[in-house]
């Protein structure tokens, strides 16, 4: 592990030394706005940022991604794509959100599309400074991290706080001039940091132990509330496509116009749109919005968990309050009415 404190000009500096070396993306300013983007310079990246418009799990999952190449005369091969980059100024929440990803990916039948891009990529976080109007990752336990980045950044009133805790870390931070190790009192900034963040990054309360959303959801599959809720939604997809957990998708062939060659693609997919589990013979399972709308809370606090060791599939970040135009998407809405009605048990 390595320990640095470094000043504006020195992480502006190193900034742009990894950008003259290698692939940066960071989060830039989009209009009001902020999302990832590849960086040209120091100056175009903002880690002053609420949220940004797309997760950064784009980048690993991308949204349309070649699978593999296929030519009439029997050629075929796999796509894969493992060009190293750097991807700078996640928060913590996002951080959790790519380390829940690594797990589904990981498992069972490992996904190498996937993980030749997750190995390429050096990630530096950084502690939210900004929240935006609709994170919880308070209640979700993810609003600070101590682990699974690369590097991360504090910003602690006077300079940056900057932890190597991988090897691609600390070859990363190799790389900066200047710089100082922390005090005692810089490493307690930070922890206050810590402290604030735990408990006020924090729009909407949820008003259990996350741990006990699994069983909650045990007791309400025939609830009301995904009848209730469902009435006005549009089924847009909207929650399901900015969410930095979700990965759902569809596989399609798709064919050159001269019919020669083509390619199998994979395309970010929905358990919110119609026709997300119709099947062979036009059997559909969940037709209704209230089954689709029930099965991603349960997929997010349920499913899931029983998957990846009982952490909930929501970080908190919020990005699908602020994408739903009938304001039904919020989980812990939803959680805490379970709740009042259902209880404790």
């Amino acid at each position: 592990m390595t320990l640095l404190k470094l000043n504006k000009n020195q992480l502006n500096r190193w900034v742009e030394e990894l950008i003259s070396r290698q692939l940066v993306i960071g989060v830039q300013a989009k209009g009001d706005k902020f999302d990832f983007a590849p960086l040209q310079s120091w100056r175009q990246l903002r880690l002053d940022y609420d949220v940004t418009l797309q997760p950064p799990k784009q980048f690993f999952l991308p949204p349309r991604e070649p699978l593999l190449s296929f030519a009439v005369n029997g050629g075929y091969g796999s796509v894969l794509d493992g060009q190293p980059f750097v991807l700078f100024g996640l928060h913590p929440y996002d951080l959790v959100a790519i380390n829940q990803l690594d797990l589904i990916f990981g498992q069972d039948n490992p996904d190498i599309h996937y993980l030749k891009r997750r190995d390429a990529a050096t990630i530096v976080a950084v502690d939210v400074m900004r929240p935006s109007k609709h994170v919880f990752a308070s209640s979700m336990g993810t609003a600070v991290v101590e682990k699974g980045f690369d590097v991360l950044l504090t910003w602690i009133d006077d300079g940056y706080l900057v932890e190597a805790q991988t090897e691609k870390g600390n070859a990363l931070l190799s790389s900066c001039r200047g710089g100082i190790a922390p005090t005692q009192q810089d490493l307690a900034n930070r922890q206050k940091v810590w402290e604030h963040n735990r408990k006020h990054l924090n729009a909407y309360q949820l008003k259990c132990d996350p741990a006990y959303l699994p069983k909650l959801l045990e007791r309400a599959y025939d609830h009301p509330i995904w009848e209730q809720r469902a009435k006005t939604c549009f089924s847009c997809g909207s929650c399901n496509l900015v969410c930095p957990t979700c990965y759902c998708f569809d596989v399609r062939d798709v064919v050159a116009l001269d019919l020669d060659k083509g390619q199998r693609q994979r395309c970010w997919d929905g358990c919110l749109l119609d026709g997300f589990t119709k099947v062979a013979g036009g059997h559909e399972f969940r037709k209704a919005r209230a089954d689709r709308f029930r099965h991603r809370l349960y997929r997010k606090a349920k499913y899931v968990p029983a998957k990846i060791g009982g952490q909930i599939a929501c970080v908190g970040c919020g990005r699908c309050v602020g994408a739903c135009l009938p304001d039904i998407a919020n989980p812990v809405a939803v959680f805490n009415e379970l709740l009042d009605q259902l209880g404790i048990s």
